[in-house]
């Protein structure tokens, strides 16, 4: 027969045992409130529908005629890019030359 101090380690266990489930009960609960809450918030930050934007009043016009003869610009045609003299030496490489390759004398077969 059990004895009054195992009764009360049992119920101490059980008591024990009980808390620890009710509190894991708990924690899952608060992380699926958390999860749900999230995936609203997710939910609610979507980027709304495009929407076609509006052509200005100007665009709808037809282009206008082009007429044979017509005036070119007066503006001299930009001139491609040319290094100074100076400037091109100037850069230095930036690793050092390779070392000439080495060769050793061939291998001599053994006899």
């Amino acid at each position: 027969m059990a004895s009054q101090d195992d009764k009360r380690r049992l119920r101490r266990e059980v008591l024990i045992a009980a808390s620890l489930f009710a509190a894991g009960v708990v924690v899952s609960g608060l992380s699926l409130a958390q999860i749900r809450a999230e995936n609203r918030l997710q939910m609610t930050q979507a980027t709304p529908p495009l929407q076609a934007t509006p052509v200005p009043d100007d665009q709808n016009k037809t282009p206008a005629e082009s007429k044979p003869g017509g005036e070119r610009p007066t503006t001299p045609a930009p001139e491609p890019a040319r290094p100074d003299p100076q400037t091109q030496g100037a850069a230095k490489p930036v690793l050092p030359p390779a070392p000439a390759e080495k060769y050793a004398p061939p291998i001599k077969e053994k006899q």
